[in-house]
C-alpha cells in the first residue's frame, strides 16, 4: 500500500541570497499630493537595482562578470547555492529578484498563489530519453515498468515530468506506477491522492534501491555514478538514447525547456520595461557565448566541432531561444500541461497566466547583437 508523508522539516539552511526592494540612484522626488495617483514607470529615472541568482552558465557568463548591462538595471549577483538546492531557495522565498526556476515548480507555485512572473528567458533545456534507467533483471523494455515501483529523488523536477510523459507515452501509464521518492517536495506535497508515493526506507536510497533490484526502474534529472561508471546491474531504459532523442525532437520540434526566469510582480508592475531589458540583455550574454563557443581550440574534445555542426544542422542557428515565439510556447505549454495531468486538480493554467504581457509583447525574432568571429 502506498503511503505518503505530508509534514516537513523545516529548512535550517540559510539563503545564499535574498531579495532587494526596488531602488533607483536619483533623490526621491518631493512627495506628491495624496489625491494623485502614482504614475506607473514606463522608463527607468536612473538605474533600478535588482538581484540575480542562476547557474553557472556559459550563456549567462558576459552577465554575470558584467561585459554585459541590461538597459536601466543595475545587476547585482548574488551567490548560487548550486544545482540542488536553487530551486527550494526560490520556493521558500529565499531568492533574489531574479532567479532561475524549476519550470514545473513555476507552475506549482503560480497556482498557490506565489507573486512573482517569469520573464521569457530558458536557461536550462536538456533532452531526458537518457535519464531512465532501469535494473536490468529486472526490465528491458518499457512496458516491463507497467504496475512496478520507479524511483526519483523527488517528485517535482522538471525533468521527471518529462520522462513521465515519455513512458506514458511509451505504454507505462503513470497510473500504474508506484513512486518512491527520496525526499518530500512542493510537487508531492501538491499530488492529488490518487497519485500512488512512497518515501524509501530509512537508511536506503533510491539508488541503492535499483542497484539491489527493490525497485525496477529510476528517473533522474542527473548523470548518476552508477551510469557514469557503468555498473552491470543498471542501464538506461533506451540504450540508444541519442537516436530516440533525436526521433523524438524530428516529431515535435521540442528541445525540452526545464527552468524559467522569475521576478517579483511588483517589480514588473511598476517597470515593466525591465522585462524586455533583461531579455535582451539575456541574449546578448548568449550571444557572446555562442561567439566564443564556436570555436573548438577552447574545448578539449576531438570532436566537439563535428558535434556543434551535427546539433545546427538538427536544431538550427539557436537551440536556446529565448521570447515567447510559437515554437517556445508550445514547447513549455507541454511542460505545464504534463504538470497538471499528472499532479494537480483544477484547470490548466495558460502561458498568459504565467508569463507578463509585456512578454509577448517583445518583437521576434531578437536582435542580433554579435556575428561569428571566423579564423579559428
Amino acid at each position: 500500500m502506498a503511503t505518503r508523508s505530508r509534514s516537513a522539516a523545516k529548512s535550517r539552511a540559510k539563503p545564499a541570497a535574498t531579495r532587494t526592494a526596488v531602488k533607483t540612484e536619483k533623490a526621491k522626488a518631493p512627495a506628491r499630493k495624496a489625491a494623485a495617483p502614482e504614475p506607473i514607470a514606463r522608463r527607468s529615472p536612473g538605474k533600478v537595482r535588482l538581484t540575480m541568482m542562476t547557474g553557472e552558465y556559459e550563456i549567462v557568463r558576459a552577465l554575470k562578470d558584467g561585459t554585459v548591462k541590461p538597459k536601466g538595471i543595475d545587476l547585482v549577483m548574488g551567490g548560487f547555492p548550486g544545482t540542488e538546492h536553487i530551486h527550494g531557495q526560490v520556493e521558500r522565498g529565499q531568492g533574489c529578484d531574479i532567479n532561475e526556476f524549476n519550470g514545473g515548480a513555476y507552475v506549482i507555485a503560480r497556482q498557490q498563489g506565489r507573486d512573482f512572473t517569469s520573464l521569457p528567458v530558458f536557461l536550462h533545456r536538456r533532452f531526458r530519453h537518457g535519464f531512465i534507467y532501469v535494473n536490468k533483471r529486472k526490465a528491458l523494455m518499457p512496458t516491463d515498468l507497467i504496475g512496478k515501483r520507479i524511483g526519483s529523488g523527488s517528485m517535482g523536477a522538471a525533468a521527471n515530468y518529462w520522462m513521465r510523459a515519455y513512458l506514458e507515452d511509451a505504454g507505462v501509464p503513470m497510473s500504474s506506477v508506484t513512486w518512491v521518492i527520496d525526499r518530500e517536495d512542493g510537487a508531492s506535497k501538491a499530488a492529488r491522492a490518487d497519485v500512488k508515493i512512497e518515501r524509501v526506507p530509512k537508511g536506503k536510497s533510491t539508488e541503492q534501491m535499483l542497484l539491489e533490484g527493490e525497485i525496477e526502474g529510476m528517473i533522474s534529472p542527473s548523470i548518476n555514478r552508477m551510469i557514469d561508471e557503468n555498473d552491470p546491474r543498471v542501464g538506461r531504459l533506451w540504450p540508444h538514447y541519442k537516436d530516440v532523442e533525436t526521433d523524438y525532437y524530428r516529431r515535435s520540434g521540442f528541445f525540452p525547456i526545464m527552468h524559467v526566469t522569475t521576478i517579483p510582480m511588483e517589480i514588473v508592475a511598476k517597470y515593466p520595461w525591465v522585462v524586455e531589458s533583461l531579455t535582451l540583455a539575456f541574449e546578448e550574454a548568449k550571444q557572446l557565448a555562442f561567439q566564443r563557443l564556436i570555436n573548438p581550440r577552447i574545448v578539449p574534445l576531438a570532436f566537439y566541432r563535428s558535434a556543434w555542426e551535427e546539433e545546427r544542422a538538427l536544431l538550427g542557428p539557436d537551440p536556446w531561444e529565448y521570447g515567447m515565439s510559437e515554437r517556445n510556447q508550445k514547447n513549455y505549454g507541454s511542460l505545464v500541461r504534463y504538470v497538471h495531468q499528472q499532479l494537480l486538480t483544477g484547470p490548466t493554467q495558460s502561458l498568459h497566466d504565467l508569463f507578463p504581457k509585456e512578454a509577448f509583447e517583445i518583437k521576434l525574432p531578437l536582435p542580433a547583437f554579435h556575428k561569428t568571429i571566423y579564423g579559428f
